[in-house]
């Protein structure tokens, strides 16, 4: 049965809305509608990403309810997703705005951009938004203030990646820490055995996401 819901899906930094394909279908199985959103990640600040690709995302929304008005508007994002929604609700209002999921999301930032965010080569495949998510005062995370909407998170405790690592305070899951994924008012966190590049398509994190986007918590 169709929601008078719509979800949007944000991709992390260096992929593409391919990467959240099995989501999108998952969550429209599950009644959604959705819109999976590609925007440039490597290319533009974080706030320039937010400002202009947010909005996009939340016209399409608007556009697949036609005459219906949606009851709510969700967002599930992967990665540096969550830090695009985290700045652009902090000075706009999403009417409607129902429930967040963040995956893996550096909001406290990444040791790994302190270490090589100065590096030519990381700077270049990373771009000006990646090199903005260090665990610095400055960076694009912690710039943030606390989130004022109902945010659920996970985030994994593994690794196949030793180098990247071993640069991150333990536990992590490659990219990012569990400390930093966490936030003073999430109304719940999971921490599950996967790692960074592909939490988003594993099973169980795909059943805990639209759990919480229905029930506001995970389930055990």
């Amino acid at each position: 049965m169709e929601k008078k819901e719509c979800v949007i899906l944000l991709h992390g930094l260096a992929r593409t809305a391919r990467s959240m394909r099995r989501m999108d279908k998952a969550l429209q199985n599950s009644g959604y509608l959705t819109c999976n959103l590609d925007y440039p990640s490597r290319k533009y600040p974080v706030k320039y990403l937010a400002e202009r690709y947010i909005p996009r995302a939340l016209n399409a929304c608007s556009r697949k309810a036609g005459e219906k008005r949606f009851n709510k508007i969700h967002f599930v994002t992967h990665s540096m997703g969550g830090i695009l929604v985290r700045h652009y609700l902090s000075s706009h209002v999403v009417e409607n705005l129902g429930r967040v999921v963040m995956l893996a999301p550096p909001n406290h930032g990444s040791e790994i951009v302190d270490r090589l965010g100065n590096r030519w080569w990381f700077r270049r495949f990373n771009g000006p938004g990646g090199c903005s998510l260090g665990t610095g005062p400055d960076s694009a995370p912690n710039h943030l203030g606390p989130v004022d909407f109902p945010v659920g998170i996970i985030t994994g405790n593994h690794s196949f990646d030793p180098l990247f690592s071993r640069m991150v305070a333990q536990p992590n899951d490659g990219k990012v820490s569990v400390a930093s994924a966490r936030l003073s008012t999430m109304e719940d966190f999971l921490v599950v055995p996967y790692g960074h590049t592909f939490v988003m398509q594993k099973k169980e994190v795909i059943r805990q996401t639209i759990f919480f986007l229905e029930n506001g918590k995970f389930t055990t």
